[in-house]
């Protein structure tokens, strides 16, 4: 179907026996080459009116044969572009394509045109100054490998993590930027197997990092990290690096307390939701409430606890997570503190008792 569907024709180089001619529906980009320019050129006006409805019976058309394989230029699937000269200003992305790399070329946004490439599985942005990442990124449903290493970004958008991503992304390399923390809803993205977070600036790693269940593959050297959230304990990993952050000394024998007695109402709903494994959201219980629970801690007897608890750090040997760990420090250790919480004073004194006796 040609009427009203054609996007746009591209006959720069129609000297050369070169044309495009874009589609709307389905959207794909016809290339023509090796063509007679006097064929291409009827071929051409018989496009334009039959896009426009006319009658094209006037034009001497010739007829059609067969092209040979060797003619035929099979959509391009990946283009590979490393310097600022070669990034093209003028022309158009294939909408075919799968794999695109665009890197050292100093870009400090995610140009549009690469957004409508619909068909992405792999895109490579490492190596500019990009601060931002716009939300239409997460368009990109087909998108698996995404590498943003060596850039200036300062934050990874919960709406990406709510996206068509948290689907179709298993690949995420989020290095060398300037990343303080990631968001609550980064843990949506369920389907990651590796991710890299090394030589950013994190104070910590999701409270929910746990629900990463498919990860096997973390890198995260050279941040910031003092502690590992309670959650880090129910990952499964193939390799785990953590070198190079100021892990704190755990101290059980310091703990803190945060208990409000009596308990507020809101600790004792939200107590009450997760322990009885009640569903909810933002239809059944307020919207506030819905946003505490996401971030409810685990007492180590399993009860829940919102903002009325007792944490303190442990040592974990992360080989309990993780087949193969480089090392945490040049000390040769592989364990590290990761934080751990109490529901109540009872939890916490039965603990400490087991702790005290284990040392002792």
């Amino acid at each position: 179907q040609v009427q009203q569907n054609v996007e746009r024709l591209f006959t720069r180089f129609v000297e050369e026996g070169k044309a495009t001619v874009r589609l709307r529906e389905p959207a794909v980009d016809l290339c023509l080459s090796k063509a007679n320019v006097i064929n291409l050129k009827t071929f051409l006006s018989a496009v334009r009116l039959a896009h426009q409805g006319d009658d094209t019976g006037g034009l001497p058309l010739s007829p059609l044969v067969p092209a040979k394989n060797s003619d035929v230029e099979k959509p391009k699937t990946k283009m590979i572009i490393t310097s600022r000269r070669d990034y093209p200003l003028t022309k158009s992305f294939p909408f075919s394509l799968e794999h695109l790399q665009t890197s050292y070329c100093k870009l400090a946004r995610i140009d549009s045109r690469v957004l409508c490439l619909k068909k992405l599985r792999k895109l490579d942005l490492s190596h500019n100054h990009i601060k931002q990442l716009p939300a239409t990124l997460g368009d990109l449903v087909c998108l698996q490998e995404l590498d943003l290493h060596d850039n200036h970004l300062e934050a990874f958008s919960g709406a990406l993590c709510s996206s068509g991503l948290q689907k179709s992304l298993q690949f995420l390399d989020l290095s060398q930027n300037q990343i303080q923390a990631l968001p609550i809803e980064f843990c949506r993205l369920r389907g990651l197997v590796r991710l890299r977070l090394d030589d950013n600036a994190l104070l910590r790693l999701p409270c929910r990092i746990g629900q990463l269940s498919r990860l096997r593959f973390l890198s995260a050297a050279r941040n910031k990290l003092p502690f590992l959230p309670s959650d880090f304990r129910k990952l499964s990993l193939e390799n785990l690096d953590l070198f190079g952050n100021p892990f704190e000394q755990p101290n059980p024998l310091a703990p803190n307390v945060q208990l409000k007695i009596p308990a507020t109402l809101l600790e004792c709903a939200a107590r009450a939701t997760v322990n009885h494994r009640i569903p909810y959201g933002c239809h059944l219980l307020p919207s506030h409430l819905c946003k505490d629970l996401e971030v409810a801690k685990t007492c180590r007897c399993g009860s829940a606890c919102l903002s009325s608890f007792i944490q303190i750090t442990v040592t974990m040997n992360l080989h309990h997570v993780a087949h193969t760990v480089v090392l945490v420090d040049n000390m040769g250790g592989t364990d590290a503190p990761v934080l751990c919480y109490f529901c109540s004073l009872d939890c916490y004194s039965q603990f400490l008792d087991r702790h005290l006796q284990s040392n002792g």
